[in-house]
């Protein structure tokens, strides 16, 4: 039971780590906090998370072993995920593009009813599965957590469970952060600029990944 216990709260310290450190997931919750609201960016998170569970079950399954000794499979996810940043890149990079006036806040509401909670919560989910740095995670780190003793699945999920309490928290609390921040007023040039910075951070991470 020591054991156990001591297993869970270096998992958690390691966890904690990692869930707070700048990465592609917390900007694109940013990303999708200032373009569709708070509701829009924790969405995004629920998406993201639920991604943890994916990579929980195929770490416990073996499956992440296999897919890293395989050198064609590894490369398709990475080129996978490359594609995926750039993408969600240029989509900002468009935005940060566009001229005219700031809309009138009547016009900010029809706007982002046009993103249905579907898509953020896609966008989610695929930036999480398809980066393959969290896949070399779960692979590398969340069995030296796991109780050899026990059900490897079982903890597996569970420890995924806490890592999905931990990053929602976190995630959902950047989104609130950058709801009150644009609450105090931001003109379309930062919007703008906002938007540029994120886009081009995300086709450079989609640029690195793939070279790597």
């Amino acid at each position: 039971m020591t054991l156990i216990s001591d297993l869970f709260w270096a998992y958690l310290v390691a966890i904690t780590l990692l869930t707070i450190t700048p990465g592609v997931d917390t900007l694109l919750v940013m990303r999708n906090t200032g373009r569709g609201g708070l509701r829009d960016g924790c969405v995004t998170s629920v998406g993201i998370c639920s991604g943890l569970f994916i990579h929980a079950t195929l770490s416990a399954l073996g499956i992440s072993l296999l897919l890293v000794e395989t050198a064609w499979a590894f490369s398709a996810l990475k080129w996978a995920g490359a594609c995926y940043l750039v993408w969600l890149g240029i989509g900002s990079l468009r935005q940060a593009l566009r001229r005219g006036d700031a809309p009138a806040a009547k016009d900010v509401t029809v706007a982002r009813r046009k993103v249905g909670l579907a898509v953020s919560f896609r966008e989610g989910l695929l930036s999480n599965i398809l980066n393959p740095k969290t896949a070399l995670f779960y692979m590398a780190l969340l069995p030296q957590f796991v109780d050899p003793a026990g059900n490897a699945f079982e903890q597996s999920l569970m420890l995924a469970g806490v890592h999905f309490l931990l990053a929602m928290l976190w995630q959902c609390g950047l989104a609130w952060v950058v709801v009150t921040f644009r609450s105090l007023g931001v003109n379309a040039r930062v919007k703008r600029t906002l938007n540029g910075l994120t886009g081009g951070f995300f086709v450079a991470m989609g640029a690195k990944l793939a070279s790597t």
